[in-house]
């Protein structure tokens, strides 16, 4: 079985990408806690938008889905699921309702990590559900021509009770003793999550709930305003390439986890720069048409009513439609399309 020991990352060298990343996030979560000072009601308004993101983007990079209204009704009035995708769209509601909430309380462990893919499943009738898997997985890829890849074979069942008990044990280790920054040691632990696989299903969105508790336990808020997992399901593409590129080797404890540590910090910067943008809408008292002119000025190409609620989120919808309508009237915007796929462009 592969060796845990995240002594390798105390003394490994990072490269000045790396670093910067670092340095900029630490910068962006300074500026974070001055901003929830100033505005904080204003604010919370975003963390309601994040979780409907999250929560949506995260099944729908394993093709679990439903209707923007009805992802909405689970998420906001927690509304009872109808079929099976939305049993587990709940299931993802509520564990990340129990991390926003609980995430001091939650320590990082085999048990917890069970515990919370048991919540993962509450909604249907899942024999395994906090279970590690009982068969083995496999991480393929499927072709246009039909046939699939196997890219990368997981622990087997009887090898990952242990290497999670392992991976969290060195985690608490290096993170206790303050030997290894943080935000190295989350993309590592992560890493290490998804190679050991450790459930038959649900392995993806648990990593990304488990990257959101982290962060948070490590004073890394971004995550509740700003949806880490909808700038994932932007360039999944990029994540998947991350992650197969650090897990070459990864058996024989020789590989390279630079590509994943990047991309997922280069993940976390992008929500925070998100954020300061939403601020910046917010922090003045402006009238309605205001806000969504100043909000359109944000956004280059085609953008939707819901992309300016995002950026405007103290306005009611019905305020961000007549501002709109008004900006179309008074030649500062295009409408295009109809009903659900109308979409707005700025000419000024």
């Amino acid at each position: 079985m592969r060796e845990f020991n995240y002594s390798q990352i105390r003394e490994q060298k990072w490269d000045s990408d790396i670093l910067g990343y670092i340095a900029a996030i630490y910068k962006e979560a300074g500026k974070q806690e001055q901003y929830l000072k100033q505005r904080p009601e204003e604010l919370e308004k975003l963390v309601e938008i994040a979780k409907v993101q999250s929560t949506e983007a995260s099944n729908a990079i394993e093709g679990i889905v439903t209707t923007n209204t009805r992802i909405k009704q689970l998420v906001e009035e927690k509304t009872t699921p109808r079929n099976r995708d939305e049993q587990e769209i709940a299931g993802y509601r509520d564990v990340l309702n129990v991390i926003h909430e609980s995430f001091d309380a939650i320590p990082i462990s085999r048990n917890y990590i069970l515990q919370l893919h048991k919540i993962l499943y509450s909604h249907m009738n899942n024999p395994i559900a906090g279970q590690t898997k009982n068969v083995q997985n496999y991480i393929s890829a499927a072709y246009p021509d039909g046939h699939t890849e196997v890219l990368f074979t997981p622990l087997a069942p009887f090898e990952t009770p242990e290497a999670l008990d392992r991976i969290c044990e060195e985690y608490n280790l290096v993170i206790g003793n303050m030997e290894v920054e943080p935000l190295i040691a989350i993309p590592v632990f992560i890493h290490d999550f998804l190679c050991i696989h450790p459930f038959n299903d649900g392995n993806g969105r648990m990593s990304r709930l488990l990257t959101t508790l982290l962060l948070y336990r490590n004073g890394f808020y971004v995550g509740k305003y700003i949806s880490l997992e909808a700038k994932i399901a932007q360039a999944k593409d990029l994540y998947y390439d991350a992650l197969s590129r650090s897990q070459d080797g990864w058996h024989e404890s020789c590989e390279d986890t630079i590509p994943f540590i990047k991309y997922l910090l280069g993940i976390i910067l992008a929500a925070y720069k998100d954020f300061e943008d939403r601020f910046s809408i917010v922090e003045t008292k402006l009238p309605a048409i205001d806000m969504v002119r100043k909000a359109t000025q944000n956004k280059i190409g085609r953008f939707t009513k819901q992309d300016i609620r995002e950026l405007c989120p103290s306005l009611s919808i019905s305020s961000i439609e007549g501002s709109l309508r008004k900006l179309v009237k008074s030649g500062e915007l295009a409408r295009e399309g109809t009903g659900k796929s109308t979409c707005y462009l700025r000419l000024k």
